[in-house]
């Protein structure tokens, strides 16, 4: 026999595991590091104006530019892990945070990120 504690207890653990990643890591897209590409840093930050504008597939859009632009740019990989990650894109979202932790050369807020820890591990 249940209780309702009980019941209502595991409810609320299942809704807690269904909201994605994102639900519990509100982390924003970065800026590129100073002196980095003018034509990606142009594009990275169109992406970071649309995305605090609720529009993440126009700013996944200007992610994917800025790495058209340098792809070599941990924040462009993490930007665009970011907004697949919102967009329900989990596979894709971590093949960029792996790209993103190959890249972020110490990088304390990209190696310490919950979301990125989420998609790949530690």
């Amino acid at each position: 026999v249940f209780t309702m504690r009980t019941i209502i207890t595991v409810l609320s653990i299942l809704f807690m595991l269904s909201l994605p990643l994102t639900a519990m890591a509100k982390e924003e897209p970065m800026q590129l590091p100073a002196g980095s590409n003018s034509g990606a840093d142009m594009h990275n930050k169109a992406g970071i104006k649309h995305w605090g504008m609720g529009h993440s597939e126009e700013a996944l859009k200007h992610f994917k530019e800025a790495a058209a632009e340098d792809s070599s740019i941990a924040e462009i990989h993490f930007n665009e892990a970011v907004a697949l990650d919102k967009m329900g894109d989990h596979g894709a979202a971590t093949k960029h945070f792996k790209k993103a932790k190959s890249l972020a050369k110490g990088n304390d807020k990209i190696l310490n990120s919950p979301i990125l820890k989420g998609h790949v591990g530690h």
